[in-house]
């Protein structure tokens, strides 16, 4: 048994009592590892000598177990990025795709973790930069995606999409979606992108209801830029990152995504592999819509 520093962090919408977050530890600290918890959370645990800064969790733990769903996890690899620490997902939400295990399956899956049971998967992230008038203006990783979007109350947008500086088309649509292999499965498939195995480290560019017959996905190497030009005029343009973080765009912005130099690193266990999660899931996907 491999005695680990291990981070927690729930999210409290999720887990608002905290008891599974307070099950976990108590299950850790009784098997000898070491537990870093945020400090609010480990006060309202009765446990505040496990406290900590978020940075610190990031920083100094071996991994760190995320309670929630794939949106906590998205925003944990975000915020986590530059540190590489691996991240356990135990899955609190509906569909999982990034998380590891469902919290029923929790207490065995953690038998293999402090045993060493477990691989490590790099999963590609991108990186995202708002350039206006030649200045940079935004800055951003994402694990899944970087979303182009017309406004709520916004007619189609036209966008200019370049790769490395060659210009491809002019586009008239809702907007486009620019996707690591890990967002393939994510808004890009819901756009008609494709599905492409985490391994393979490549950027989807899939545009939004695209108002041109011949619109398609285009597939481009890990070493290759995408650029937008934002064209319209007074329409509201949005930057999407991983659907979570949102900023106004204006004509002639140009959004520049690339890969990330940091990687997401997920805690896998080693009787689970892409394929089984995925035909688990989009058939879980499906069931669900056929009750409704």
């Amino acid at each position: 048994m491999y005695l680990s520093r291990i981070g927690i962090i729930p999210n409290l919408s999720k887990d608002n009592n905290l008891h599974l977050t307070e099950s976990i530890t108590k299950w850790l600290l009784d098997n000898n590892q070491e537990v870093l918890i945020n400090n609010g959370i480990a006060i309202k645990l009765g446990k505040p000598e496990l406290g900590t800064k978020n940075e610190d969790i990031y920083m100094n733990s071996d991994f760190i177990i995320v309670l929630g769903g794939d949106g906590t996890l998205l925003n944990i690899a975000r915020q986590s990025a530059y540190y590489e620490v691996p991240l356990f997902g135990i899955n609190l939400g509906h569909l999982g795709f990034l998380t590891e295990v469902e919290a029923e399956e929790m207490f065995p899956a953690l038998e293999k973790l402090i045993k060493g049971e477990y691989e490590i998967e790099k999963r590609m992230m991108l990186e995202a930069t708002v350039e206006t008038d030649n200045i940079q203006k935004e800055k951003s990783v994402a694990l899944n995606d970087i979303g182009i979007t017309k406004g709520p109350f916004s007619r189609i947008i036209r966008m200019g999409i370049y790769i490395n500086d060659d210009f491809v088309d002019l586009y008239s649509a809702d907007g486009v979606v620019i996707s690591s292999p890990t967002g393939s499965t994510a808004y890009s498939l819901s756009a008609g992108g494709p599905i492409v195995s985490p391994d393979v480290e490549v950027m989807i560019v899939t545009p939004i209801c695209p108002h041109i017959l011949h619109s398609r996905s285009i597939v481009v190497s890990n070493n290759d830029e995408v650029k937008v030009e934002v064209c319209n005029n007074n329409n509201e343009v949005m930057l999407t990152v991983d659907g979570q973080q949102g900023y106004k765009l204006k004509a002639g912005d140009i959004v520049t995504v690339r890969q990330a130099q940091c990687y997401t690193n997920l805690v896998k266990l080693r009787d689970r592999n892409f394929f089984q999660v995925l035909r688990k899931k989009i058939s879980e996907k499906w069931d669900s819509k056929e009750k409704y």
